[in-house]
């Protein structure tokens, strides 16, 4: 009989919120909890996980393909997200380890909500002004005029899952003009939730305000960059709730150093975790928030859910739902379990 031993690595909220889903992999096999470097080397990481045929996995670290050349069976890679940017693909494929994810919609409502959330406390100064409460200055209160975001030009880069629901929120709920960069969805698909297609320049010279919603790719990394924000108005916002990499983070600090942008909120960055020395930080109007997106009770649970769901398949040999790597020998008929 296979012993399973599965490690979850990098995650600060499996199993912690909801401790059902620990509980139902104790059942299954051995389970241990692993923080280490988001930048671990890929032979260090292997050598770490020597023994542990299942993985839970976070954003980081990076499963590449020395990490794979090295590693032992490794059944599944589960990722306790939507994404999958630090797992090597291809080196998981030929290591025969299965990798999925969670379905997007699992997360598409909270992030986007996100999105908009650190944008108006932004635009309306909303964790400034309450810091100056606490510190017992409420008569300050005239330092911390906002901007509204009702009927602003808004660009959204990336009219995907979060994207599309970002487009929604703001068309619907704050009568904004929406502007849309993605070349990968039509003019009709667009539309049909509120916005208009352009190009990435047009939407860089109209917008108020920039919303980051796309996914990163080799093609996208630090698509927003120093030609790119002199494109932009000056005093534009932005806000991104999907990858730190799409912006070239010198090009940001320097933007806000000149004024070019007027405040950026900022729930990823390029290298996490961040600390209270970053770049960023330097500045009031900013808001940083920890990768904490889709951290509500409800996505939490269905995402908890579903990585254990994908544990409870791949012992029995089954495909688990949503995976991006799907073949493996450790496939076997349905219900005959993992061969040992």
């Amino acid at each position: 009989m296979t012993d399973y031993k599965i490690a979850v690595v990098n995650s600060s909220s499996f199993g912690k919120v909801f401790t059902k889903h620990l509980d139902d992999l104790k059942e299954i096999g051995k389970v241990k909890f692993f923080t280490v470097d988001s930048e671990m080397d890929g032979k260090e990481l292997a050598n770490l996980l020597q023994g542990f045929n299942i993985v839970i996995a976070s954003v980081t670290p990076f499963f590449d393909k020395e990490f794979f050349s090295h590693k032992d069976e490794l059944y599944l890679i589960s990722r306790h997200g939507i994404g999958f940017n630090n797992i090597d693909i291809e080196a998981a494929r030929a290591h025969d380890t299965v990798v999925a994810i969670v379905p997007a919609l699992v997360e598409r409502d909270a992030v986007a909500e996100n999105n908009i959330t650190n944008l108006l406390s932004l635009l309306r100064c909303t964790a400034r002004s309450y810091s100056e409460v606490k510190n017992d200055h409420w008569e300050n209160r005239a330092a911390f005029v906002g901007r509204s975001l009702f009927n602003k030009t808004v660009g959204v880069i990336g009219v995907g899952n979060t994207g599309s629901a970002v487009v929604e929120i703001l068309r619907n709920g704050f009568r904004c003009d929406v502007l849309a960069y993605d070349p990968f969805k039509s003019d009709l698909y667009i539309q049909s939730f509120g916005a208009k297609k352009v190009s990435l320049d047009e939407l860089l010279n109209k917008s108020d305000i920039i919303c980051l919603c796309a996914n990163l790719t080799e093609e996208n990394y630090h698509m927003l960059s120093n030609d790119e924000l002199d494109k932009m108005k000056t005093g534009v916002f932005i806000s991104n709730s999907a990858r730190g990499a799409l912006l070239d983070e010198q090009a940001v600090v320097c933007g806000l150093s000149t004024g070019k942008i007027k405040g950026l909120a900022t729930d990823v960055l390029e290298e996490e975790p961040g600390r209270n020395n970053h770049p960023y930080l330097e500045f009031d109007n900013v808001i940083m928030t920890p990768h904490t997106s889709a951290y509500t009770h409800e996505c939490l649970e269905k995402m908890g859910e579903k990585c254990v769901d994908d544990v409870k398949r791949i012992v029995k040999g089954e495909l688990p739902d949503r995976a991006v790597q799907s073949s493996s020998k450790y496939l076997v008929k349905k219900g005959s379990g993992i061969p040992t």
